[in-house]
């Protein structure tokens, strides 16, 4: 369901009636000191107590980790959930009516919402009539074949609530309609009767089959998989997209693998449904599987919120149909991991074997060691390419060298493509350590054979046309910055008196905030300013209902004993600030135009060189007039 925008007074009523301690309290065993509470942070492992709450500003602080904000924020935090979802949560528990900013956008939510309940109802009344049916004489061959073809304990069978749908085609239909009195189209939207196409009526979707609930992150049934007890095909069959349920935005075993994931730092797929029942009844818990399907962008970033490396393994059967079976589950991944925002790595079973076959004769550390040991999606992707081939051969080591060379076009993060080059040239070069170089050479060649002539026109003209530019700083640069930019910042929002002249000094100097995240906070406070409403309160509503992450900036919020300190000589302070911000800024373009310079020849463009020489010489002698005006280093606030 597609959530629209909710009104901004619901948000304010559910901020009101949520009280953060009662909230907290469900994750947090906290403990009154002094006004506030204080508990082990849920956010960081930690032995002694730094996450504090505090009932009279209703906001939530970690002294360790810098996590803060309110009740929405904090349950964001805690279970990986949007901001939307969330107000409507606490919205429900606290009994707020629910707006939306155009009123006939609200019946219609609140009719969605009330059909969503009412399908959640009939699933989770199914499932148990599912596990009812496999304990009873019809349902042994399925309990059978679990136990001894699956080798599933009971604990097992009960944690995934496994069942058994009946033979009959209207046993399940008798069951809701006629039974428990649900409405008929209501038990046809949850995906578990179909109409018949001639003489009317209905019959079950699913017969004769295991059953397999399949929950949301909630852990609330939302649809099924049915495995046949016969030959009976498909062998899998799911439940058909509905209201609640949508293969390709679902993974199987989330709700139980979550915690896992964010444990292990982890995510591993899998095929089938079995591999990852029989993986977590292993102990092996950070694991889901794909529905069947190739992953979409969707499925990822809802397994990624659980792990912050962004490493995710792919478990596919290694034999032919495997590895094409790999190459197919990427789908939309393979954009991702050539941009490096995720850490994509393939485990291949040896001998063709599932995970559900191998752990029947291997331990879970053989399976831990598996893990352990597979390769990166590209170095499995380089595997492949070698695969057969004898580098030795021309025609092969011409193929193999087109093969990696169109791989590494497709390679956009520059550090991990200059690495894969540097690999990729070793290989090549078979051994020969004096080749390398050589083999370098000649896969940047093929890589982008015209960069080096264009190289300084694009850096000219990107100068140019982006003033915006200011946003690329070096490594020596960014750590100095990020004090300087966070202590403006910091005084901005705890300072009221001085934030006209920051804004002054600011549009003076025709400064902008350089790094993203610090750019993207200033947007945001310019905007409110402007409303003239509580700033810092505000701030923090607008990063959670937009989803950003606060991470970056949170700290900038809260104030400790240095803190307050540091800002007490803010006339001071700003003024190095903005002396460092703009020192940033000058010394960029004077190592940009010196740069220039020296790559221009004066005999042939006399006029540009001298230009380019007047640019660099002026803006050296603005870094040395700011270095006399600063009358302390921001790095002494530190």
């Amino acid at each position: 369901m597609q959530i629209p925008r909710l009104h901004p007074d619901t948000i304010e009523e559910v901020k009101q009636r949520a009280d953060i301690v009662d909230v907290v309290s469900e994750y947090v065993v906290l403990r009154k000191r002094g006004k506030d509470f204080v508990g082990l942070c849920p956010f960081h492992d930690e032995k002694s107590p730094s996450f504090t709450v505090s009932q009279t500003k209703q906001m939530y602080y970690c002294f360790g980790c810098q996590a803060g904000g309110n009740a929405i924020k904090f349950v964001m935090d805690v279970g990986k959930r949007s901001f939307a979802e969330v107000v409507l949560d606490l919205a429900r528990r606290y009994q707020v009516p629910v707006q939306t900013l155009e009123p006939e956008q609200r019946q219609e939510l609140q009719r969605q919402l009330s059909l969503r309940e009412q399908l959640y109802e009939v699933l989770a009344s199914t499932a148990q009539f599912y596990q009812h049916a496999l304990r009873q004489s019809a349902g042994q061959k399925a309990l059978q074949y679990l136990k001894s073809d699956r080798i599933l304990k009971e604990e097992t069978i009960q944690q995934f609530g496994l069942g058994y749908a009946p033979a009959g085609w209207e046993t399940v239909y008798r069951y809701l309609v006629d039974s428990k009195h649900y409405p008929v189209q209501l038990v046809e939207k949850a995906g578990l009767i179909k109409p018949r196409k001639e003489g009317g009526g209905y019959y079950d979707v699913f017969r004769d089959r295991l059953m397999i609930p399949i929950r949301d992150i909630q852990g609330r049934v939302i649809g099924f998989g049915g495995r046949t007890l016969t030959d009976e095909q498909p062998k899998y069959l799911n439940s058909p997209e509905t209201e609640l349920f949508s293969k390709g935005k679902t993974l199987f075993a989330l709700d139980h693998a979550k915690s896992g994931i964010s444990q292990f730092d982890q995510a591993v797929v899998v095929e089938g449904y079995f591999d990852a029942i029989a993986l977590h009844a292993a102990g092996i818990n950070n694991v889901v599987a794909s529905l069947g399907t190739a992953l979409s962008l969707d499925q990822v970033r809802l397994v990624l919120r659980y792990t912050d490396s962004k490493q995710l393994v792919l478990n596919f059967d290694a034999d032919n149909a495997g590895t094409n079976a790999a190459s197919r589950a990427i789908g939309e991944i393979a954009e991702l991991a050539y941009m490096g925002e995720v850490q994509l790595k393939i485990l291949n079973i040896p001998d063709g074997k599932d995970a559900d076959e191998y752990l029947h004769n291997h331990s879970p550390e053989d399976y831990r060691q598996l893990l352990i040991n597979a390769p990166l999606w590209l170095n499995w992707q380089i595997d492949q390419i070698l695969k057969d081939r004898d580098l030795k051969q021309p025609t092969d080591f011409q193929q193999v060298t087109q093969s990696i060379v169109k791989l590494l076009k497709n390679i956009v993060n520059k550090d991990t493509q200059n690495y894969y080059i540097s690999y990729c040239a070793e290989i090549l070069s078979l051994g020969d350590s004096r080749l390398i170089p050589l083999r370098v050479e000649n896969l940047l060649t093929q890589i982008s054979p015209a960069n080096n002539t264009s190289q300084p026109i694009q850096i000219k003209k990107k100068w140019e046309n982006n003033k915006a530019s200011q946003a690329t700083v070096t490594t020596s640069d960014r750590g100095l910055l990020e004090r300087a930019e966070g202590l403006l910042l910091r005084i901005y929002l705890h300072c009221p008196e001085q934030r006209q002249t920051i804004l002054n000094a600011l549009e003076e100097r025709d400064l902008q905030f350089s790094l993203s995240h610090h750019r993207f906070l200033w947007q945001k406070i310019i905007e409110l300013t402007i409303e003239q409403v509580d700033l810092i309160s505000n701030l923090q509503d607008r990063y959670l209902e937009l989803a950003e992450d606060l991470n970056l900036v949170s700290h900038l919020f809260h104030l400790n004993e240095k803190n307050k300190k540091d800002i007490m000589r803010t006339p001071q302070v700003v003024q190095a600030a903005i002396a460092c911000m703009e020192r940033v800024m000058r010394e960029k373009r004077y190592r940009h135009f010196l740069e220039l310079w020296q790559e221009t020849d004066p005999e042939a463009e006399p006029e540009r060189w001298q230009s380019y020489y007047q640019a660099f010489y002026n803006e050296k002698l603005q870094l040395q007039e700011l270095d006399r005006q600063r009358q302390f280093s921001i790095t002494d606030l530190v």
